[in-house]
């Protein structure tokens, strides 16, 4: 008869497998490893003790909030285009004012706006030695005023060597304390643009004396404020697409700013006279109008990197000025270089 059972049974199968090297035990079963594990290399434990999975930055990432936009203050921004308008009225009626051997009246006017935009550009960006910049860059205005003045011929060269002057003195100046020794260097740039816009704004007395002078600031300035104004307020009501979200700024106003600028030299220059017309006027108009609302715009993005640096926010008022300020600053010498080329 044959047996009821193998001969087989309750051998163990791996038997005759020999041993593993290093005289340890027998397994029971094979040791089988996948491709994906070769591939994937061992585990990696975390300081918890579970492994990591290829989802935790996914979740860590959706764990992060963003950060809310910056609000727009809509009487904030209102104000700041009622600043600009008044900015440039009393430029363009001042500039009216001046004639031959009769400049004193448009020389104070602008030596009043070099005074605002020397003490709102040094309270904001807080060079080393303020004091000492704040005194030289005072000097600075009054000196390049006289020039522009008392110059026999109506040109920028002379204003060229008051700026470089004045520019190497508040360097010197900061240079006295080692304090502000050890941020000179990276303030040269700040500096540079405090004594160059100021010495910009004397560019306005230069071009009054330019037979034609008095009608190109007339249509630049009229064509920077106003975009100026129209750029703030449409952001006081509607501040869309934004460019960013740290700067409460819209899209829709900076470019209907330059647009309604550009259309007001335009309409302007119908009722200039000679070599004004209004093909002429537009163009000065929009070159003066973008170069505005971009100016001010990118105070407006130096300000949210300060504030993002976690810099010092002080001189709430020169913060929201400095735009309007340093726009007309940038006009002004436009404006004379247009003036030259097309007129």
């Amino acid at each position: 008869m044959l047996p009821s059972s193998s001969p087989e049974t309750g051998r163990d199968p791996w038997a005759d497998a020999p041993p593993p090297a290093g005289g340890s035990e027998s397994r029971t079963g094979p040791t089988v490893e996948s491709d994906e594990r070769r591939r994937s290399g061992p585990r990696r434990l975390r300081r918890g003790g579970s492994p990591r999975r290829a989802d935790d930055a996914l979740d860590v990432g959706e764990d992060e909030e963003e950060e809310p936009p910056v609000e727009v203050r809509r009487q904030l921004a209102l104000a700041v285009g009622g600043f600009a308008a008044l900015l440039g009225i009393g430029l363009v009626l001042g500039a009216h004012s001046s004639g031959p051997g009769h400049r004193v009246p448009f020389t104070v006017v602008v030596l009043t706006v070099q005074l605002l935009f020397v003490l709102a550009w040094t309270m904001v960006t807080r060079p080393p030695a303020l004091v000492v910049v704040l005194g030289v860059n005072v000097v600075v205005a009054v000196a390049a005023d006289i020039v522009a003045v008392r110059s026999t011929e109506a040109r920028l060269g002379p204003l060229w060597y008051v700026a470089i002057g004045g520019f190497l003195v508040a360097v010197l100046g900061q240079l006295v304390r080692r304090v502000d020794r050890a941020r000179v260097t990276d303030s040269l740039r700040t500096t540079a643009t405090i004594t160059l816009g100021v010495v910009a704004l004397t560019t306005l007395i230069v071009l009054s004396r330019i037979p034609a002078g008095t009608q190109a600031i007339t249509v630049c300035l009229t064509a920077a404020t106003v975009a100026i104004a129209v750029a703030r307020m449409t952001d006081a009501v509607a501040a869309w697409p934004r460019l960013a979200p740290q700067v409460p700024r819209g899209a829709a106003g900076v470019v209907g700013g330059a647009m309604v600028g550009t259309l007001v030299s335009a309409v302007f220059g119908s009722y200039l006279v000679t070599p004004f017309t209004p093909p002429r006027a537009a163009i000065l108009g929009l070159v003066a109008a973008v170069v505005a609302v971009l100016a001010d715009l990118a105070a407006g993005y130096a300000e949210a990197g300060r504030r993002m640096a976690g810099e010092l926010q002080t001189g709430w008022a020169a913060r929201h000025v400095q735009g309007p300020l340093g726009a007309v600053a940038m006009v002004a010498p436009v404006a004379y270089l247009m003036c030259r080329l097309l007129l």
